[in-house]
């Protein structure tokens, strides 16, 4: 089958496509025919020797861990899904999926049927995203009816489904994002958008419940601790927090938290009944073909993407 692998750490030009063997699907596993792969910054961030790479290992690998496709072959014990079954998932995520790929294998409850009103192309722009969005909003905030939520990068892949999960959970939701950007979101359920070029975040909105800091820079954290009330929730997600704005944020009486993602098949589930019921939409900037992986890279590091990038593998 074809993929695309690297050798070496490095920029996008390290991507290029291989011929490998196609996987089997052991006891419990799926072999699923992918139709289109999403590219995140989690993909970008490992290629280049960050990200997840201490859990990957050193090159040559396969990144990529957004799935849509058809389940080809199934192994031994799978009851879920069946030969046929449209699918979408994020599978083994931190470990390697090697998903810029022309199949996969991964346990059959990393997946989900796929929104039936979305194509492969839409659908793989959410398994990630949607996951991480989903399970930082119900499980880990547990965001309530008119909880304030805030959402830093809300254009982003993550955010722009943050804000629409948080709205559909029945939160006020303010999100920040360039000036262009405002009018789509407020057509996504925001109901503030602040310009984070020219507004002071910490004045443009009063106190909120649950931030979900999609930057985690300092700034934007010590901003996050700023406008949360006491007893609310920082969620920092790309990266650790400072000793010293820990301290400051327990003098506040406010929680900071780290969130990584995992493979969840059953809230995969949930998400594609809020799509499907039309509460909730992925937006897909650009479709890229599996052999131009490079060129998405390129695009999702120039940092102005409105929603998701996707590979086109079939």
């Amino acid at each position: 089958m074809r993929a695309i692998s690297q050798d070496a750490f490095g920029g996008p030009e390290v991507l290029h496509v291989v011929e490998v063997e196609r996987p089997t699907p052991l006891p419990t596993e799926v072999l699923v025919r992918v139709h289109a792969a999403g590219v995140n910054p989690v993909d970008a961030k490992t290629r280049a020797g960050q990200g997840v790479a201490g859990i990957l290992g050193d090159p040559p690998f396969i990144l990529g861990w957004d799935v849509s496709g058809v389940v080809e072959e199934i192994g031994h014990g799978v009851h879920t899904l069946a030969v046929g079954d449209e699918v979408y998932g994020m599978p083994w995520f931190p470990r390697a999926a090697s998903a810029y790929a022309e199949y996969v294998t991964a346990p059959s409850r990393h997946f989900a049927r796929k929104p039936a009103n979305l194509s492969h192309t839409d659908a793989a722009a959410v398994p990630l995203a949607g996951l991480t969005a989903y399970q930082i909003l119900t499980v880990l905030a547990g965001v309530q009816k008119d909880q304030r939520v805030l959402v830093h990068a809300a254009a982003g892949g993550v955010g722009h489904l943050a804000v629409q999960f948080a709205k559909a959970l029945g939160a006020y939701v303010v999100g920040t994002a360039s000036a262009g950007k405002h009018e789509w979101l407020r057509g996504l359920g925001a109901d503030e958008v602040i310009d984070y070029h020219s507004e002071d975040v910490a004045k443009a909105t009063g106190d909120v419940d649950v931030v979900v800091d999609l930057i985690g820079s300092d700034t934007t954290v010590a901003q996050s601790v700023a406008v949360t009330r006491r007893g609310g929730l920082v969620v920092a997600v790309p990266s650790g927090t400072s000793p010293e704005l820990l301290a400051r944020a327990a003098e506040s009486g406010v929680r900071v938290a780290s969130y990584l993602v995992e493979p969840d098949g059953h809230a995969l589930g949930e998400i594609a009944a809020l799509i499907e019921s039309g509460a909730v939409r992925a937006e897909v900037e650009e479709v890229f073909p599996l052999a131009d992986a490079a060129a998405a890279h390129r695009r999702l590091e120039d940092g102005r993407t409105r929603g998701k990038l996707v590979l086109a593998v079939r």
